[in-house]
């Protein structure tokens, strides 16, 4: 297990630290330590647990964040909102989010917007997204969507998600009735047909199972059209003031992904993650059969993570989705990261149990 945390360690940080440890010197603060670290997730489970997916599960239900910050009596709020990204971007506004797991649309429009935010982390690359419609629909393809009411969760990445894919076969929202739905409020409206189709996350293969969807297509199907990336992003004030508690959070989600990427393991994290959201394990086996959890999850700032970044920014300002644009990495702070990687490298890999 030592081995491979140093393998996976070198993997995530080794292009990082060697551009920055001779850069920056050690954080140090004098800010007083909190109280409390809130934490924002956008609650994408099937089922009736809180579920932010992937690595935030295991960080979640494990709470290795509590354990961690446990000796220093601050308290670890989570918070998954239904809301998702909206929302979030509005508890960031109100200066009651101290970082968020998030996918790129709100992430992008709450930077865009002027929320002050740090990007950290990735948290997820690549992520596929699915098209169920009505049983029975004759619903194949993007193209036979036009005049269809189909369901989206606008704000957030799953819209920006859809409109890249959409555009790949020549189409845009204005050649269907699109409604904006949460996640839990398009499944069930798809259940009762009182939509046409919707455009999600793994959370329809749960009503595939009991027959009341059918998914003709995913992002794989378009060649990766419409995948999205997932990012962590701390509230600008609460990172500069708290830099060391910063890093030791982001040495946490270091530990628990050399966990979850170790072989022996993978299984394990697969039915983790799928009972938290109420996914069939199928869905998350088939996600990631051909990608390894350390690449798919990998939480580096490089250079094509950044670009997909960029690219997302740009698709969302040609799309009418934010107003202004920027540079992603005029917004990330990959010293953090690089800092926390020393620290992960110093000390064991989390107990996940």
């Amino acid at each position: 297990m030592k081995a491979l945390t140093h393998q996976l360690l070198s993997l995530f940080a080794a292009p990082v630290l060697a551009g920055l440890l001779g850069a920056y010197a050690p954080f140090t603060s004098a800010a007083e330590a909190p109280k409390e670290i809130r934490i924002a997730v956008p609650d994408v489970g099937a089922g009736q647990n809180h579920s932010g997916g992937g690595l935030v599960d295991v960080l979640y239900t494990r709470k290795l964040l509590e354990k961690e910050f446990a000796k220093d009596g601050i308290e670890i709020k989570w918070t998954h909102f239904k809301g998702a990204g909206p929302v979030i971007n509005e508890a960031f506004a109100n200066g009651q989010v101290d970082f968020a797991y998030l996918g790129d649309l709100a992430a992008i429009i709450g930077k865009a917007s002027g929320l002050d935010t740090r990007l950290l982390a990735a948290t997820g690359r690549g992520v596929n997204h699915y098209l169920g419609v009505q049983p029975g629909s004759g619903i194949k393809t993007l193209a036979d969507l036009k005049g269809k009411r189909v369901g989206i969760f606008r704000g957030t990445a799953s819209q920006l998600s859809f409109d890249n894919a959409l555009a790949s076969a020549g189409l845009s929202e204005k050649d269907l009735k699109v409604i904006s739905l949460d996640f839990n409020a398009a499944l069930a409206a798809l259940a009762a047909k009182q939509i046409d189709a919707t455009w999600g996350l793994a959370g329809l293969f749960a009503l595939r199972e009991k027959g009341l969807a059918e998914i003709p297509l995913s992002t794989r199907d378009l060649g990766g059209a419409g995948t999205l990336q997932a990012v962590l992003i701390g509230n600008g004030a609460f990172v500069d003031a708290h830099p060391e508690i910063t890093q030791r959070l982001l040495k946490v989600e270091l530990q628990a992904l050399a966990w979850a990427g170790a072989e022996a393991n993978h299984a394990a994290f697969i039915d983790l993650v799928s009972n938290q959201a109420g996914y069939p394990p199928i869905v998350l086996q088939t996600e990631y059969k051909d990608r390894p959890l350390a690449e798919a999850l990998s939480p580096q700032l490089d250079a094509g993570f950044l670009g997909q970044l960029d690219a997302s920014i740009q698709a969302a300002r040609q799309y009418g989705l934010i107003r202004r644009d920027f540079k992603a990495a005029d917004w990330a702070r990959p010293d953090y990261l690089a800092g926390a990687a020393r620290l992960a490298a110093a000390q064991p890999v989390a107990q996940v149990r």
